[in-house]
């Protein structure tokens, strides 16, 4: 999950919002309103939106390619933003409804390279405009790619974004290795998101089912990675070397 804040004033600050599908992609560009649920609107102070589209959208889905300069905001229900929708479940909800100035489409798309979910989060406009993906826009150290890379220096190889089905839900781990008499789930916390207390509570019931499936869960924080990365691949290293070695 991707969620920001930035506590710089002085930065023009950006509103990194969802668009759920192609219709309210429509309604950005052709009417230049973007709605949130009142229940959702973030306390902080924005100037600026970008439009994360999700899966949803294809080829097009996993990226940022649209932001806009903010004008002004009034609060609506949803069923007068959306008259067609009146049996809508949530039509008698309160939207913040977001006006913005003329839409803009980045040079290039800021792409989603190693799937997060992304919800509202901040960031700020020259990160917005020099980002290449989700972890530069929100300033998350690319632990993944560093215990990859350094596994892939001692020959060892990984499967990123491996998915496994488990008591019939699906999970994604960041890295797994497959050995000899056993398998490795490498999970790589950045602090951002993994240092709540629900997310530190879901973390131990993924490591717990996944290790009554017969995985060896190695979970590593990001202050692990980037003060002490030799260690990291030790410990990597170290279990592999206890199930028997690779599995080639």
């Amino acid at each position: 999950m991707i969620k920001n804040h930035v506590k710089n004033k002085s930065e023009k600050i950006v509103l990194v919002g969802v668009l759920k599908n192609r219709r309210d992609l429509n309604i950005l560009l052709d009417e230049n309103w973007y709605r949130i649920p009142v229940t959702h609107a973030p306390v902080q102070k924005f100037n600026y939106l970008a439009f994360y589209q999700p899966a949803i959208f294809g080829r097009q889905g996993k990226r940022i390619c649209y932001y806009a300069r903010v004008l002004r905001h009034q609060i609506k229900k949803r069923t007068e933003l959306l008259p067609i929708e009146k049996s809508h479940p949530r039509a008698e909800n309160y939207y913040l409804q977001i006006f913005v100035d003329k839409i803009k489409k980045l040079s290039k798309p800021i792409r989603n390279i190693i799937p997060r979910r992304v919800y509202f989060g901040f960031t700020t406009l020259d990160r917005l405009l020099k980002s290449k993906d989700i972890l530069q826009l929100y300033n998350i150290a690319p632990t993944e790619q560093i215990i990859e890379d350094g596994l892939e220096k001692i020959e060892i190889k990984t499967n990123a974004q491996h998915y496994v089905s488990c008591d019939k839900k699906k999970y994604r781990l960041d890295l797994a290795v497959f050995c000899k008499k056993g398998k490795i789930a490498i999970e790589c916390d950045n602090r951002k998101a993994h240092s709540g207390l629900r997310q530190i509570e879901k973390d131990k019931i993924k490591n717990k089912v996944l290790e009554s499936h017969g995985w060896t869960v190695i979970r590593l924080s990001e202050k692990e990675i980037l003060s002490d990365l030799n260690n990291c691949i030790s410990k990597i290293k170290k279990v592999a070397k206890k199930l028997g070695g690779l599995d080639e």
